[in-house]
């Protein structure tokens, strides 16, 4: 809004009129922006859900400290999706497609977060929203996203390649001036780092149809990752601080990718991908980093509210969109591994369980518990027939966060490293 009223006053040279059209300043205001409203009105918040009686129910799983959390307000993720959305509205370009995909998306998802929770508290349980609807309201925002990037023309890409210098004879790095329609993404370890899903159906013989499924592919992956990363997130929400840090560091991550990617001086030079427009993303990462950041002040051990699925689900999805948005979304397995490891822990321990108790008529483990983040934390039990035992005892809950924070810091960088090995 004030983006697009102070480009009304272009003409008015009146002190500091020109800072908006920078990229970095309105990144930095919607950083402050987000990190202050989730820091005043989150307070305000808390004090909101308390009186509503809003708290976390806690089932006791046998953890240290987990019952001294009963009570503790939930649907803390309203503080990260306000904090979020009000810097985007007032400093974001909302003509720019990316920009307007982003904010869908964080409402989209918001409102299948909110409605979880909102079961969870009205029964008094922790089922929620019932696992198809979380599932096809995933599946449709994937559907939205990918379908938008096949058809709209605001979309596209510049082809990035290596050219010979005749005089000199070294070779350069060439941004091709033409803007394409292509299903192209960014893949590590490849010469040049693009991979076109078209590649994949390059054996059916009509050029045309063979475009057709690329798109259908690309589609199919951006349902995938978004459905993935949301599911993923939303169980890395165990303990206090895990999902909201974790988060942020990827957050800065995808801000640095967005920033190099629609800097045509920067792709070229890294040769990376060019998709014109997407510088806008910074604006939003910066909010998203600042709203995270902000609400870790109360979500950081002792928790004072819990994010609930109204922010783990959101965060989940944006995480994708924003990754699917900039061409990177084949580089989430690695920059969002911790998620994919609490994704695969629950997965492994349910069919273990399920194939033991098949066959020897009692079901087994594989961990002390899950998703992962609680096979740390517990004890083990004597009795139990788990495979994995280490640690013996349960590692205090700010220290795992810690540590997890740790390995986010180390798989972003190497998301970056990968980029350069080829």
């Amino acid at each position: 809004m004030l983006y697009a009223l102070l480009e009304q006053w272009e003409g008015w040279n009146f002190p500091g009129h020109n800072l908006m059209s920078y990229l970095t300043f309105r990144s930095g205001i919607a950083f402050s922006l987000a990190l202050l409203i989730a820091l005043v009105f989150g307070q305000k918040i808390i004090h909101r859900l308390q009186r509503m009686q809003v708290g976390e129910e806690i089932r006791n799983l046998g953890l240290e400290g987990q019952m001294q959390k009963k009570g503790t307000p939930t649907m803390g993720g309203v503080i990260i999706i306000l904090a979020i959305l009000v810097p985007c509205l007032l400093l974001g370009n909302l003509s720019n497609i990316y920009m307007l995909l982003m904010i869908v998306a964080t409402v989209w998802m918001g409102v299948i977060g909110f409605l979880d929770d909102y079961r969870k508290l009205k029964y008094h349980n922790k089922d929620g929203l019932q696992g198809k609807y979380k599932v096809t309201g995933q599946v449709g925002l994937g559907l939205l996203v990918g379908i938008t990037m096949w058809l709209s023309p605001d979309i596209v890409m510049s082809e990035n390649f290596e050219v010979e210098n005749i005089t000199s004879h070294e070779t350069e790095i060439v941004v091709s001036k033409d803007e394409i329609k292509s299903p192209q993404t960014t893949i590590p370890f490849v010469k040049n780092n693009n991979f076109n899903y078209e590649w994949l159906t390059g054996w059916v013989k009509n050029k045309d149809a063979a475009q057709t499924l690329g798109w259908l592919v690309f589609v199919l992956v951006v349902i995938i990752v978004v459905t993935a990363v949301s599911n993923g997130a939303n169980l890395t929400d165990g303990v206090d601080g895990l999902c909201a840090g974790t988060s942020a560091i990827i957050g800065v991550s995808l801000l640095i990718m967005a920033y190099l990617g629609g800097n045509v001086i920067y792709s070229k030079y890294l040769n990376i991908m060019y998709i014109p427009g997407s510088e806008e993303l910074c604006v939003y990462a910066a909010a998203f980093i600042g709203a995270l950041v902000g609400f870790l002040w109360y979500n950081a051990f002792p928790a004072q509210v819990f994010m609930g699925d109204t922010g783990s689900l959101t965060l989940g999805g944006i995480i994708a969109v924003f990754a699917i948005l900039i061409r990177k979304e084949l580089l989430i397995p690695l920059l969002c591994l911790i998620f994919f490891l609490e994704d695969l822990s629950v997965m492994i321990q349910v069919g273990y369980f399920k194939y033991t108790k098949k066959k020897y008529g009692e079901g087994r483990r594989v961990f002390k518990m899950t998703p992962l983040h609680h096979h740390f934390q517990k004890d083990v039990d004597p009795t139990a027939k788990v495979l994995l035992r280490t640690p013996a005892r349960g590692i205090p809950e700010s220290k795992i966060v810690t540590r997890f924070w740790i390995v986010g810091i180390l798989l972003a960088v190497l998301t970056f490293v990968t980029l350069k090995i080829r």
